[in-house]
C-alpha cells in the first residue's frame, strides 16, 4: 500500500505576504503556450466560468505540521474561488479560498523534475501531494516532444489509476465535462503536440486564431452564394 497522510496535520492557510516563493523560471519555453492555449479555447467556448481559476506555474499551498508547502502545476483547473482575484494573485490555498483544482497537469521537459515522485517525507513529491494531501481527482503529464498524454484519475482507495483513452485516444474530464486530448499542428510559431479539448459531441474547442478563420470562410461562402444568386455583396 502506498504512503498515506497519517503523519501529517494538515491545515488550510493562506500564504504569508512575505513568504519568499520560488522564482526558477519554467523549465521549457514550450510550456507557458501549452498552457495559454488551453486557457484560451475555453475562454472562447464560454467553458470558463467568472468565478473559476486556471492556474499556470502557480503556487498552490497547504500547511503540513504548521510547514508550508507550495507546488506550482505547469496548468490546473479550479471551478470556482470564494475569494477576490487580489487574495489569490501570488498563490492558492484550496478549501480556505475556494474549491480543490479539479485537474493538474505537468508538462516533462529535458529537467524532469519529479512529476511521478510519491515521497511523502516533507517536503512531500509531487505526485503525492496532489494525490494525497490536495486531492485532486485528474492528473495529467504530458511530455510535448513526442506527444504522449497520461491522464490518472483518483479511485475510490485515492490513489491515482492511469486511464486508458477512449478510440479517438482522448480520456473524459468528467468534472469539466470535456474531453482531453493529444492535436498536432502549429502555433505561435510552434510546430508540434498540443493539449486540445473536446466538447461531449466530438467538437474542438477551437482558439481564436482557428475561429477567426472559420468565420472568414463562412463570410467567403456566404458572398460566392449570393454572388451566384447575382447579388453584389457589400465590402
Amino acid at each position: 500500500m502506498l504512503a498515506n497522510t497519517a503523519s501529517y496535520e494538515i491545515t488550510w492557510e493562506k500564504l504569508p505576504d512575505d513568504f519568499v516563493l520560488d522564482n526558477e523560471p519554467v523549465d521549457n519555453i514550450n510550456q507557458p503556450l501549452l498552457a495559454a492555449a488551453l486557457t484560451e479555447s475555453l475562454e472562447l467556448a464560454s467553458r470558463l466560468p467568472a468565478d473559476a481559476l486556471t492556474i499556470t506555474n502557480y503556487g498552490i499551498c497547504a500547511t503540513l505540521n504548521n510547514r508550508f508547502v507550495v507546488k506550482a502545476p505547469d496548468w490546473g483547473y479550479v471551478s470556482s474561488i470564494r475569494v477576490s482575484r487580489e487574495e489569490v494573485k501570488r498563490s492558492y490555498t484550496p478549501r480556505l479560498q475556494g474549491d480543490i483544482p479539479l485537474i493538474v497537469m505537468e508538462f516533462l521537459s529535458d529537467t524532469e523534475g519529479g512529476e511521478y515522485s510519491s515521497k511523502p517525507t516533507y517536503p512531500p513529491g509531487k505526485w503525492f501531494y496532489y494525490e494525497q494531501i490536495l486531492q485532486v481527482p485528474n492528473y495529467a503529464i504530458f511530455e510535448p516532444d513526442g506527444g504522449v498524454l497520461e491522464v490518472y484519475r483518483r479511485d475510490n482507495l485515492g490513489y491515482y489509476q492511469l486511464q486508458t483513452p477512449d478510440a479517438n485516444n482522448r480520456h473524459w474530464i468528467a468534472e469539466i465535462n470535456l474531453f482531453l486530448g493529444v492535436w498536432q499542428g502549429s502555433r505561435e510559431n510552434r510546430t508540434g503536440y498540443w493539449l486540445r479539448w473536446w466538447d461531449d459531441n466530438g467538437e474542438l474547442l477551437l482558439w481564436g486564431l482557428e475561429l477567426a478563420a472559420k468565420e472568414r470562410q463562412r463570410a467567403e461562402r456566404l458572398a460566392a452564394q449570393l454572388k451566384a444568386l447575382g447579388v453584389e455583396p457589400e465590402v
